[in-house]
């Protein structure tokens, strides 16, 4: 059985960043980039942890693996990841400046637990767990990104 929560251990971002490094475009072929999709950034364990502080990391947990993330991230790590950085912009342009928002980063489903209904789930449990006061969830997606492009549209 799959359970959805927040991260509470450094053993759960360690497997967060495994998970990621699979699904990295640097370690995956074109193929598999195209059909599968892939994750854009590649996190720190320190800034991994420092964004858990603020606001824990959703997780998908299988028999003590985790199998799927989506990570939250508070505006106020918006100059940390220079990629990133552009988003930021852009949310804070296209926000009535009374919206508290908290991005909810990369997000990623491990293969052999694919088309399960998980990301729905991870967003869910985002949705629920949000610190008060926060209004909405802000997500973007890399255009190259087909499979993930297409989930957001569902």
């Amino acid at each position: 059985m799959i359970v959805y929560k927040q991260v509470d251990s450094l053993k759960e971002l360690e497997q967060i960043l495994t998970l990621q490094q699979l699904n990295l475009p640097k370690n995956i072929s074109q193929e598999e980039s195209t059909k599968e999709g892939f994750v854009t950034v590649e996190h720190t364990l320190d800034v991994l942890k420092s964004m858990n502080e603020v606001c824990g990391h959703i997780i998908a947990i299988d028999d003590g693996q985790v199998v799927g993330y989506a990570l939250c991230m508070h505006p106020k790590f918006a100059e940390d990841i220079e990629v990133l950085r552009p988003m930021f912009k852009e949310i804070e342009t296209a926000l009535n400046d009374n919206v508290r928002y908290m991005v909810m980063g990369q997000i990623c489903v491990a293969k052999s637990h694919r088309g399960q209904g998980i990301f729905r789930k991870l967003y869910q449990t985002m949705k629920r767990k949000l610190p008060v006061g926060f209004d909405t969830i802000v997500t973007e997606v890399d255009g190259k990104n087909k499979r993930s492009w297409m989930h957001m549209q569902r």
